[in-house]
C-alpha cells in the first residue's frame, strides 16, 4: 500500500495522523548512518565573506544585527576598524572582517550584517557580507583538517564540517579576537 494513501486515510483523525508522522520520522532518522553514529548535533551560523562561506559557533555569537545607522570613525585606527557604534548603550568597535584579512573593504548593502562577538573582555562587531542563517551538522561530520581558503585565514579556523561535496570551514572568533594583529588596531 502507498504511504501517502495511508496518511490520507488519517485526514479526519488529526491525532492519529500526527502520531503516524512522528513514527515515520523516528524510523527514518534511525536508518541514517550519521544519526546512528553520532546523535550529537553542532549548530553554527553560516556567513559569507566575498565568495566564501564559513561557519561560526552559535556560542561565540551574541547576536546578528544590521549595519548600524551611526558609526563614528576613530582617528589613528587601522583601516579595517570601521569605527565605534552605540549598541544598546554599549560602545562597540565595528570591524570589517574582510578588510582585516586583507581582501578589501566590505561594501554595506542590504545583506551586510554585523556578527556581535560573545567574548567577556573584547567587545566587537564583525562586518560580513551576508549571514545565511543557522546550519546544523552531526559532530561526526567534523574534521580538524583545515581546508584551504581564498581569504588565507587558516590561522583563524578551527576545522571544518564536511557533508558530501560541501566543506564548511569553522571560523574561531576567540582565535581572531585574542590574536596580536587584531589587538593592535592602532595605525602605525
Amino acid at each position: 500500500m502507498d504511504g501517502s494513501f495511508e496518511l490520507r486515510s488519517l485526514r479526519e483523525r488529526p491525532f492519529d495522523l500526527l502520531r503516524e508522522l512522528d513514527r515515520r520520522a523516528r524510523t527514518a532518522a534511525q536508518g541514517k548512518p550519521e544519526a546512528a553514529a553520532s546523535g550529537a548535533e553542532w549548530v553554527g551560523i553560516a556567513f559569507r565573506l566575498g565568495g566564501e562561506a564559513f561557519l561560526l559557533a552559535r556560542e561565540e555569537t551574541r547576536e546578528v544585527m544590521g549595519y548600524p545607522a551611526t558609526v563614528t570613525r576613530v582617528p589613528g585606527a587601522k583601516g579595517w576598524i570601521r569605527g565605534l557604534s552605540n549598541v544598546r548603550g554599549q560602545l562597540m568597535p565595528i570591524v570589517d572582517l574582510r578588510a582585516f584579512l586583507g581582501s578589501g573593504a566590505t561594501s554595506a548593502t542590504r545583506a551586510t550584517r554585523v556578527l556581535v562577538a560573545n567574548h567577556r573582555e573584547i567587545p566587537a562587531g564583525l562586518l560580513v557580507d551576508e549571514v545565511m542563517g543557522f546550519r546544523r551538522f552531526y559532530e561526526s561530520e567534523f574534521s580538524a583538517d583545515l581546508p584551504p581558503t581564498l581569504l588565507r585565514c587558516e590561522r583563524y579556523l578551527a576545522g571544518a564540517f564536511k557533508r558530501g561535496a560541501e566543506v564548511w570551514p569553522v571560523f574561531s572568533l576567540r582565535s581572531l579576537l585574542e590574536s596580536q594583529p587584531f589587538l593592535q588596531a592602532a595605525a602605525s
